[in-house]
C-alpha cells in the first residue's frame, strides 16, 4: 500500500462518515415535516416486519403534513398502528385510503433538547473522522519504519491528512449549525 492509497481510503472514510452523520440529521425531527423520520419505522406485512417506504407512498401534503398512501388496502390500519407505538410521538388519522401524519409543534425546551442532540451526533462525526486521520498516520508511520516510504514522505502525508481532516471537520460544523438553525425555527 502507498502513500497515496493510505491518504485516498482516509478520504473515502471521512466523506462516508460525514455521509452517515447527514443521515443521522434527517431522522432528528425539526418542526417541519420529512419523510425521512418515518425511514425506521417497521410495519407488520403477513407476518414479517417491513420498513413503512415498501409497503406504501410516502409524500409531503405541507410543510407540516406527511401523506402516506398505503399500496394495498388493508394496510392502512397497520401503518397506523406502527407509525403510533413508534417513539416518534406522531398521531397518524387515516382518511380514506390516505393517512395524514401532522407534525405537533415543539415546545422551546424540545428544541433546545434537540440541539443538544444535535451538537453530541456532530462531536461523534468529529471524533470518527479524527480517528481515521490517526489511522492514516500510524498507517504511513508503518511504511516509515519498513522503509517504504521517507520521514520526508511522512511528514507531508501528515500534513495533507491533516488538512482533509480539517476540511471534513468543517462541513460537520456547518451542518451542525444548519440543522440548529432548522430546529430553533419556529
Amino acid at each position: 500500500m502507498t502513500i497515496a492509497d493510505i491518504k485516498k481510503t482516509a478520504e473515502t472514510k471521512m466523506t462516508q462518515s460525514i455521509d452517515s452523520f447527514k443521515g443521522n440529521l434527517t431522522k432528528i425531527r425539526t418542526g417541519r415535516a420529512n419523510p425521512a423520520l418515518l425511514d425506521t419505522i417497521q410495519v407488520d406485512y403477513y407476518g414479517s416486519p417491513v420498513p413503512l417506504s415498501q409497503v406504501a407512498n410516502l409524500s409531503l401534503i405541507d410543510a407540516r403534513t406527511i401523506g402516506i398512501q398505503p399500496w394495498e388496502k388493508g394496510m392502512g390500519a397497520k401503518i397506523e398502528k406502527a407509525i403510533r407505538e413508534s417513539d416518534l410521538g406522531l398521531n397518524p388519522v387515516s382518511m380514506g385510503d390516505l393517512i395524514r401524519v401532522p407534525m405537533p409543534p415543539m415546545s422551546e425546551e424540545r428544541r433546545k433538547e434537540l440541539t443538544k442532540v444535535v451538537r453530541h451526533e456532530g462531536e461523534n462525526a468529529k471524533i470518527a473522522v479524527r480517528n481515521l486521520r490517526r489511522d492514516a498516520n500510524e498507517a504511513v508511520k508503518r511504511l516509515v519504519k519498513d522503509k517504504e516510504a521517507s520521514e520526508d514522505d511522512q511528514k507531508r502525508s501528515e500534513a495533507d491528512v491533516q488538512k482533509t481532516t480539517d476540511k471534513f471537520i468543517t462541513e460537520i460544523d456547518k451542518l451542525v449549525a444548519a440543522k440548529e438553525q432548522e430546529i430553533l425555527a419556529v
